[in-house]
C-alpha cells in the first residue's frame, strides 16, 4: 500500500471515529481500529471493537444504520476526490489479540 492510501485510511479512520463518538448514545464504547480500502478506494470496510462485548450486536446495528449519514459527514469534512461507500464489521483480529494477551498474563 502506498503512502497516499495510508494517509487516506488515517483521515477516514479519524473522521469515522469522530462521527461515531458524536452520534452514539454512549451505552457502549465504539473504537475504530482500522479501515480497509477496496476497489481503487471506492469501497471501505470499517473495523470496530465494542466495549462491553455484550453490546456488540447493538453497536454493529447502530453503525449499519448510520452508514448513509457517515458518508455525507465524510464527504463534507474530508478533502478527498471520491468518498467511498462504507461497510462495517467487528475486528476479529483485535479480539483474538486481546484474548492471547489475557492468556499470556495468566501464565
Amino acid at each position: 500500500m502506498n503512502q497516499k492510501d495510508e494517509r487516506l485510511k488515517e483521515v477516514l479512520r479519524a473522521l469515522v471515529a469522530e462521527f461515531f463518538s458524536r452520534e452514539s448514545n454512549r451505552t457502549s464504547l465504539i473504537t475504530v481500529t482500522s479501515i480497509e480500502l477496496y476497489s481503487r478506494n471506492s469501497r471501505a470496510k470499517i473495523l470496530i471493537t465494542v466495549l462491553p462485548e455484550d453490546q456488540e450486536a447493538a453497536a454493529l446495528d447502530f453503525a449499519h444504520r448510520q452508514l448513509g449519514d457517515l458518508r455525507e459527514y465524510v464527504n463534507t469534512h474530508a478533502r478527498i476526490m471520491r468518498t467511498p461507500f462504507f461497510d462495517v464489521a467487528i475486528d476479529k483480529g483485535e479480539k483474538n489479540r486481546q484474548k492471547i494477551e489475557e492468556i499470556d498474563k495468566g501464565l
